[in-house]
């Protein structure tokens, strides 16, 4: 018997298998995880831009590092995402990562991207 989807279709396609495995912890499926070709292989290719704004969003959850904004920033920008893009991502987030979260990240994403908030706060 097939597993079905919660809207009654038969769940086949590598997405849901893929999700079936990530669930059970397979290590080999979370071993390709870090591959540059596993979304690819699954169909699931974001745009340079997307996908550098989800990590920035990702950094922000995890309270990262400036060196760690300043890579993700400049991916960002190399994939031509602007300055609002930036502070989008960074409201995008808010209400999920809290707000000591946001307040922390916002100089270290404003300095990745040239501009010194608190230079400009003096």
């Amino acid at each position: 018997m097939r597993p079905v989807a919660a809207e009654g279709r038969a769940m086949g396609t590598m997405t849901e298998e893929t999700f079936r495995r990530l669930t059970i912890g397979d290590r080999a499926t979370l071993g390709t995880l870090g591959s540059e070709e596993t979304p690819r292989r699954l169909g699931l290719v974001l745009d340079a831009r997307a996908e550098a704004l989800i990590r920035i969003g990702a950094l922000i959850a995890l309270d990262a590092p400036s060196a760690s904004f300043r890579c993700a920033v400049e991916a960002a920008q190399r994939a031509g995402a602007r300055e609002e893009d930036l502070l989008a991502a960074l409201i995008a987030v808010a209400d999920i990562v809290g707000t000591p979260k946001v307040i922390a990240a916002a100089p270290r994403i404003a300095l990745a991207a040239g501009y010194d908030v608190e230079a400009a706060l003096e």
